[in-house]
């Protein structure tokens, strides 16, 4: 199952309020794993999405302890679940496969998207978070991004997000080789931007980050000059592009501020381009005067308009995807069930063992031969009813999974019953009708759409 919220379905206000911030990540894993319905669970936060990715052994109980850790450490309220999406089964498999691909990026192969689902699949190992069914999701999930990439053309040309920032910057501008642009923040997305920047000629980039070590280095590797974070201020008013992806719990730039800076240059535009996840940068700024201020969404018609060749290929990208999906589900349940087949083949054994040793004593005495005739008669009844049961078993796992989930959650009721602490549950999800299908959700998410998922929830 896939909870989460994306581009498609919420603004970037509504994705930083539920971005998990990095320290916050082990802390959520750790805790979650414990939840109710929950085997196994992973989290991936990227500028553009907020997502878990849970195997579970109930899937109503595990998406409502993701909503009760959402509105317990997020605040998430009712009328603010209609930006999230519920994937089960082929539909979670066939989005964890499109997302690792860049088929689900708004830059159709764009590169970060792999190495954001490396990291956040080590994080939930070292957590101890994922086991068997979510490592061989994710390993199949990496395999597939390769295969897209090789055998279609959705990574040519791709537009990473600093690359869109710096083209946007130069729609504002014109030129950049002989602006003054100042880099908030050493981490990735800075460094990206930068090396972005002098690779078009750009000679004047100053490097302002908290860290003033790691600053430093990203300066060295340009070329560019450093300034301490605590001077900022003064390095803004002598700016024409800012570029911002600083880590940062607080805003970095406010509305009265922006307008103090903006005194000291009265007759000079300044462009700020904020890709931080939270935004670095107050949105009240943008009513200052000489100031033109865009964030992460504002990137789409750059990305629009470099992505007619990718498109073409990505339809390419999304059948071979579905096509792996569908297999690769029935495997993972075949997986599954391996170590019922196992004990029911131990079982069986033992029953023929009982049952033939009975038989020689009412009947017997026999030859060797007639012994080892006996015996291997009832070792291929064994092996047939075993091997009828592991071939059959995952072709009708939708009943054996119901019958699952139904003691299952006998079990966990009786559990409660008798438990000194019991935990809150909310209702179970209800069913919605679907408007439109996932390729067709829109780029901008409003009141009232109404988005691929499986079930919607209700407090």
């Amino acid at each position: 199952m896939v909870i989460g919220l994306n581009h498609r379905t919420a603004p970037v206000a509504v994705r930083e309020r539920f971005w998990i911030s990095e320290n916050r990540r082990s802390k959520a894993l750790s805790r979650l794993i414990l939840a109710e319905g929950v085997e196994e669970i992973l989290v991936l936060a990227t500028c553009n999405r907020s997502e878990f990715l849970v195997w579970a052994n109930d899937a109503s109980l595990a998406a409502n302890s993701v909503l009760r850790f959402l509105s317990a450490d997020y605040g998430l309220k009712l009328g603010e679940w209609r930006h999230f999406y519920r994937l089960l089964d082929d539909a979670a498999l066939i989005h964890i496969f499109r997302v690792a691909s860049g088929l689900d990026s708004w830059v159709v192969g764009e590169p970060q998207i792999v190495a954001q689902m490396k990291a956040a699949w080590q994080l939930a190992q070292d957590a101890g978070s994922t086991g068997r069914f979510l490592d061989a999701v994710m390993q199949k999930a990496l395999t597939l991004s390769k295969r897209a990439h090789s055998e279609t053309e959705i990574g040519n040309g791709a537009v990473s997000v600093p690359t869109a920032a710096v083209e946007l910057a130069r729609q504002a501008l014109g030129t950049l080789p002989d602006k003054n642009v100042l880099v908030l923040g050493a981490g990735k997305m800075s460094e990206l931007s930068a090396h972005y920047l002098a690779s078009q000629g750009t000679k004047s980039i100053c490097v302002v980050n908290r860290t003033y070590e790691h600053a430093l280095e990203l300066a060295a590797s340009l070329g560019g000059t450093v300034a301490r974070f605590e001077d900022r201020f003064q390095k803004m008013s002598g700016a024409d592009l800012i570029i911002s992806s600083a880590t940062c719990p607080y805003t970095i730039l406010n509305a009265k501020d922006a307008g103090l800076i903006m005194k000291q240059r009265p007759s000079r535009p300044l462009v700020i381009v904020d890709i931080a996840m939270p935004r670095n940068i107050d949105p009240a700024v943008r009513d200052i005067p000489g100031i033109f201020l865009y964030y992460l969404d504002n990137l789409e018609k750059v990305v629009q308009h470099s992505s007619g060749k990718r498109e073409a290929a990505a339809i390419v990208g999304r059948r071979l995807v579905e096509e792996e999906a569908s297999g690769f589900r029935c495997r993972l349940l075949a997986e599954r069930i391996v170590p019922t087949i196992v004990a029911l083949r131990s079982r069986l054994d033992e029953i023929c063992r009982q049952e033939l040793e009975s038989f020689k004593e009412e009947c017997g005495p026999f030859s060797k031969d007639e012994d080892a005739l006996l015996s291997d008669v009832t070792g291929r009844i064994t092996r047939k009813i075993s091997g009828s049961l592991a071939r059959e078993l995952p072709v009708n796992s939708r009943t054996f999974q119901k019958r699952v989930s139904k003691r299952g959650r006998q079990l966990q009721s009786s559990a409660c019953s008798n438990s000194k602490r019991l935990k809150r549950r909310l209702p179970a999800p209800i069913p919605i009708s679907l408007r439109r299908p996932v390729d067709a959700l829109p780029s901008k998410a409003s009141p009232g759409d109404s988005f691929r998922v499986s079930h919607a929830f209700c407090f």
